[in-house]
């Protein structure tokens, strides 16, 4: 007995489009309509009458990928994708991996077993041959992740390019023993990758050095900031570095106010740099220098994009949205 599955193959098309039709949704072109109705005739396919239900109550389930909800910046993120799908009659399904494979693993199969109707990767710690496998199923889209040598759709700033420029500033300000804090583990492709090579690539270009005792490694919050201070002051006077590239507002904020409770002046003792730009960083007791993401515009470029693969149209990202910018404040 021939499957939707079948179906979709016979008619060269994504099971999701096939499920769109038979749940008579308005965004399929007659073309497509016609080439799955003749394989449904070839295949002599009746879709069940439990399935179809099924399918509708699913079929505009968008699902979301983020490492953890609590970084504000995913949670712009989010909101952003929730308000356009939503405008455009989508419904969403969130999950946080906490950068844990098996739980972006599980998302995966969602999509696989059609719970959801497309996926928009937010973080990623599978590798990009075994995303490209889940394809099949329905859409992926990354969202502020980059995969160069993938054909996944993707939604990306350039966040080596801003990194390696705001390293420079660091460099241009004086600064020669830069730390670096990550979200990620250092892995090639891994969370925080693009930022990694930025700020090797900086250093490289400086003749500079890093030390195994400035590179931290999973820092997400302000706790993890603190931790990092704590560790910075504790180092012997002659491997404190001067400044230091974090990756979050949440990060920096927690290395301020460490140094501030211990009376060591930011940036005199130590310049902090954030990444992200939230609302509050202009507003802690040393203003934040740091990277502003244009958040808004990646939720909204990367739900239009996913909406139009779902609904078989075309759509040009408007890159023009897309800029990060160096915000400088007094703390580097």
């Amino acid at each position: 007995m021939a499957t939707i599955k079948d179906v979709a193959k016979h008619a060269d098309l994504s099971v999701a489009t096939v499920s769109r039709y038979l749940n008579n949704h308005p965004y399929i072109s007659e073309e497509k309509r016609k080439r799955i109705k003749n394989a449904m005739e070839e295949l002599d396919y009746t879709p069940s009458l439990v399935a179809t239900q099924l399918r509708s109550k699913k079929g505009t389930m968008i699902g979301i990928l983020v490492s953890r909800i609590t970084n504000p910046f995913f949670s712009y993120l989010v909101d952003s994708i929730e308000k356009q799908a939503k405008s455009n009659g989508y419904t969403i399904l969130i999950m946080q991996t906490y950068d844990d494979q098996d739980a972006e693993a599980k998302m995966l199969e969602l999509l696989k077993q059609q719970v959801i109707s497309g996926l928009i990767m937010c973080s990623i710690e599978t590798d990009s041959q075994t995303i490209e496998l889940y394809r099949e199923y329905g859409p992926i889209v990354l969202c502020n992740v980059p995969l160069p040598d993938s054909d996944i759709p993707q939604i990306v700033t350039d966040q080596e390019q801003a990194t390696y420029e705001a390293v420079n500033y660091l460099i241009d300000s004086g600064y020669k023993k830069i730390a670096y804090c990550t979200g990620g583990n250092l892995t090639a492709s891994g969370h925080g990758s693009a930022r990694t090579k930025g700020f090797e690539r900086a250093l490289v270009t400086a003749n500079l050095i890093t030390k195994k005792e400035w590179v931290f490694k999973q820092v997400h919050s302000i706790d993890d900031g603190k931790l990092v201070a704590e560790k910075i002051l504790q180092l012997p006077k002659d491997l404190q570095p001067d400044a230091i590239f974090t990756s979050s507002d949440l990060v920096a904020s927690g290395i301020i106010e460490v140094m501030t409770k211990h009376q060591k002046k930011v940036p005199d003792f130590l310049a902090v740099m954030g990444f992200d730009n939230q609302p509050f960083s202009s507003l802690l007791s040393i203003p934040l220098t740091t990277i502003a993401q244009p958040v808004e515009a990646l939720g909204v470029e990367s739900t239009n994009l996913m909406i139009s693969l779902l609904e078989g149209k075309s759509y040009h990202v408007d890159q023009s949205k897309l800029i990060l910018q160096l915000i400088k404040r007094e703390s580097a």
